[in-house]
């Protein structure tokens, strides 16, 4: 399962999404910080292909863990090369034209 949140700023649908068993954690790695936070990635949780779903109606994408990152490259929305890690979770931010 997977959260996902759209947050709605004019004509941009941003989806924050995260693996369920991430949610409320910070990874870190080096001088890099991740803060999964509540706020921000916490809304619905949804199966794998309710997310698959939402991503198609947004412009923007901002994705924590393995499932939710590996979806989105195999819908084709992000590259591996666009994805980093960070205290060992895969994140990864899209923009979608």
């Amino acid at each position: 399962m997977i959260y996902v949140k759209i947050h709605v700023r004019g004509s941009e649908r941003l989806l924050a999404a995260c693996d369920e068993d991430l949610l409320g954690k910070i990874f870190a790695d080096g001088e890099m910080r991740l803060k999964v936070s509540e706020t921000f990635y916490g809304g619905e949780l949804v199966s794998e292909d309710t997310f698959r779903e939402r991503t198609r109606s947004v412009t923007v994408m901002n994705l924590v863990g393995e499932r939710a990152v590996t979806i989105a490259q195999t819908m084709g929305h992000i590259s591996e090369d666009a994805t980093i890690v960070i205290g060992g979770v895969k994140h990864a931010q899209a923009v979608i034209m």
